[in-house]
């Protein structure tokens, strides 16, 4: 019932209106996305690097319908860029490949991708291919080989410790030396090709960031559950794996306590910074997705409030 209704909302166009214009809900929504332009979201990342954290950004927006917005989606990111190194913060953003016409046309949508990611090069930067739902993880994983094969160290992708395949995608990524972002997963899939219970879903997450961990190449650990980030401590403790051989990653808005308590122990920690004029049905499907994430993320915001009390 609640994904269901957090659906029908992401789709209304004048609670979206309505929401833009009321002060109280934007501030609510700015906890989670840095603002509809480029300059705000630098601005949150120049902040973060301040804290001593790094950033990715990721401009708000998935399927496109034309060629026009593909293309608007690839100038849009090679601003990004430029406004990082201008600002002289790292150079690091995520993109969907939906969003560059991936079903459209997609020998348009690797050149386009390709423009950015050779920009990222030329920069010092990094790209992060994102992970979509499972019906686009073979595409991915293939047209990034193909972007590897000459611009590798700028480019990555994202593995779902949901989906069963994913010991195998990992086994094989870790030996090519690929920097892989490592999740959970926040699509719904069908148990044939996702873990539905949760304790699979962490299991697989914890064998799958072991592995990285040992492979030797720099990735990233994207989760907000202490108990997984402990065990990821712990492991790179007991193996000798220095705090600057892989990183953390969370959302933006949530946990900054876990956020700047990770870096006050000398781990290094990347924040997501998602922005862009469509946040709105970006909060409401990613919450649909799993509802579970509405306690969640209310959970959290109660975790910092009593430990700012």
């Amino acid at each position: 019932m609640m994904r269901s209704a957090l659906l029908w909302l992401s789709e209304r166009q004048s609670i979206f209106n309505f929401v833009r214009r009321n002060a109280l809900a934007r501030g609510m929504a700015s906890r989670f996305v840095a603002g509809e332009t480029i300059a705000e979201a630098v601005a949150a990342a120049a902040e973060l690097h301040a804290r001593g954290l790094t950033a990715s950004l990721d401009l708000l927006g998935e399927s496109v319908r034309d060629f026009a917005d593909v293309e608007a989606a690839r100038d849009t990111y090679l601003e990004i860029l430029r406004a990082q190194a201008g600002a002289g913060i790292e150079v690091n953003a995520s993109l969907k490949l939906t969003q560059f016409g991936f079903d459209l046309d997609e020998a348009r949508c690797e050149a386009h991708v390709r423009e950015v990611v050779e920009l990222a090069r030329d920069l010092g930067g990094f790209i992060r291919l994102d992970m979509e739902s499972s019906e686009y993880t073979e595409r991915t994983l293939a047209l990034h080989r193909r972007l590897a094969s000459d611009l590798g160290p700028h480019v990555g992708v994202v593995i779902q410790s949901a989906l069963r395949r994913s010991t195998a995608d990992i086994e094989r990524l870790a030996a090519d030396g690929v920097r892989v972002r490592l999740c959970k997963g926040a699509y719904l899939e069908p148990d044939s090709v996702a873990f539905p219970a949760k304790s699979d879903v962490d299991a697989q997450y914890v064998r799958l960031m072991e592995r990285l961990l040992l492979s030797g190449t720099y990735h990233g650990l994207a989760t907000h559950d202490e108990a997984i980030i402990a065990r990821a401590k712990a492991f790179a403790t007991a193996h000798d794996i220095g705090a600057d051989r892989f990183e953390f990653q969370m959302l933006y808005g949530v946990r900054r306590d876990l956020q700047d308590a990770l870096v006050a122990e000398g781990w290094r920690l990347r924040v997501y910074i998602p922005f862009g004029t469509q946040w709105y049905p970006y909060l409401m499907r990613r919450l649909a997705e799993r509802p579970a994430n509405v306690f969640f993320i209310v959970g959290n915001i109660l975790k910092e409030g009593r430990r700012s009390t």
